[in-house]
């Protein structure tokens, strides 16, 4: 059968790393990437942060556009593609042209989640998924005295953290009992809480958004359940993302929290796979389907899906890691937390160094560091190599870690 060549649809860290994958393995064939974005592809993690609060930002690029005229790798910036013709075998694209393809790879990401209140679309919400929204943001806190952050996740805080530091009165409101309570410890939420209140924060749990107040034609802050309300130049939602199926559900692919793939990341139909934020996989130590949004899942997922589409299928086992800057507060997890059912700190949450070590089964999970990149990389070893360890060793500050890793590489 003829190559048609392979279609990457998302430009990304995942997009562009499966690309680069897709040549080193010796992959000749045509190779096309797709984003909408009119940007050559570039760093994330930075949007929350750096392009915010930086007096003239530029995005920092994940490669430079010889990268891709030397692979032969055909960027195409500002497209958009609308349909999959598994039949005839090509991509539709919002221009009506097509683009013929034997293998697809979706690296379409996730896009911020919308609570239902009355008014979440109005002018003045902002929210943040690409270079152009970071500078929205920053047109906006450039406008503003005061800022109301809707939602207590890691990009909610890292905005809010960002307010902060360049001295703009900051209202944060989490509707859960405690900040980031669906991805980290009590230990590590309490921390954060206390900091971000350092900071200057107003930070507002077990607070309800009963709807957007409207000024002007323009945001100008919050109705809350409880019938208070609060006043704000700029509102940012912040309430976390949902994955980006539409063109996986109209192709007919099998869809569970994200486009459901196996364990080399292909999907029900094995000539598309997919990656990252907008996939979902059954994970090696869980025993369930989950899916993760870091860059880490997204590039390791990329080496893996090239190796599949090249018919070298080898599962996907590596440990998951993110990190969350909020401030000069450096937040590192390694692990999934899911089922933990027991927790112990390795160090002293008042001295702003400390990890919190969570165990499900007599195992170690997860370890969620603050301020200690040295726990953290450990982790990621004890972890993966499945080192027996104890609660007890794990608080004890005296016990050697390294040493514990070193025995299990022997």
């Amino acid at each position: 059968m003829t190559d048609k060549g392979i279609v990457i649809v998302g430009a990304s860290h995942g997009g562009v790393q499966l690309a680069a994958s897709l040549r080193e393995k010796g992959y000749e064939g045509p190779l096309t990437m797709l984003t909408s974005e009119p940007d050559l592809p570039y760093q994330k993690p930075p949007l929350s942060k750096g392009y915010i609060k930086e007096p003239d930002p530029k995005p920092t690029v994940l490669r430079p556009e010889k990268f891709y005229t030397d692979r032969d790798i055909d960027l195409r910036l500002g497209t958009e593609a609308t349909a999959i013709d598994k039949v005839a075998g090509s991509f539709t694209l919002a221009d009506g042209s097509s683009i013929p393809c034997s293998r697809i790879a979706l690296a379409v990401g996730s896009r911020p989640r919308r609570i239902p209140v009355p008014n979440i679309d109005a002018p003045g919400v902002l929210e943040l998924r690409t270079y152009a929204d970071s500078q929205a943001i920053k047109a906006a806190f450039d406008a503003s005295s005061s800022v109301l952050v809707i939602g207590g996740g890691f990009i909610g805080l890292e905005i809010a953290a960002t307010a902060a530091l360049l001295g703009k009165s900051v209202t944060v409101l989490e509707a859960e009992a405690r900040l980031m309570a669906r991805a980290v410890s009590p230990a590590v939420s309490a921390y954060f809480l206390a900091y971000l209140s350092g900071l200057g924060a107003d930070i507002r749990l077990n607070a309800r958004v009963a709807g957007i107040r409207v000024s002007g034609g323009k945001a100008s802050g919050a109705d809350l359940a409880d019938g208070s309300s609060i006043e704000a130049d700029c509102v940012i939602s912040g309430t976390g993302v949902v994955p980006c199926t539409e063109l996986a559900e109209a192709a007919g692919l099998e869809i569970e929290n994200g486009i459901s793939v196996g364990e080399t990341m292909l999907s029900s139909i094995p000539e598309i796979a997919a990656i990252g934020d907008c996939a979902s996989y059954v994970h090696w130590q869980l025993g369930r389907r989950v899916r993760l949004e870091s860059v880490q899942n997204a590039v390791d997922q990329a080496k893996t899906a090239a190796a599949a589409l090249l018919g070298e299928a080898a599962p996907y086992h590596e440990v998951p890691w993110f990190w969350s800057d909020q401030g000069e507060a450096k937040l590192q997890i390694a692990g999934l937390s899911d089922g933990s059912e027991e927790g112990v700190l390795r160090g002293d949450p008042e001295s702003g160094s400390f990890s919190a070590f969570l165990f499900a089964d007599g195992k170690l999970r997860c370890v969620e560091s603050v301020n200690k990149a040295g726990d953290h990389a450990l982790a990621r070893r004890l972890i993966a190599a499945a080192v027996p360890l104890t609660p007890e060793q794990a608080a004890d500050p005296d016990c050697d870690l390294r040493a514990l890793v070193k025995q299990a590489r022997r």
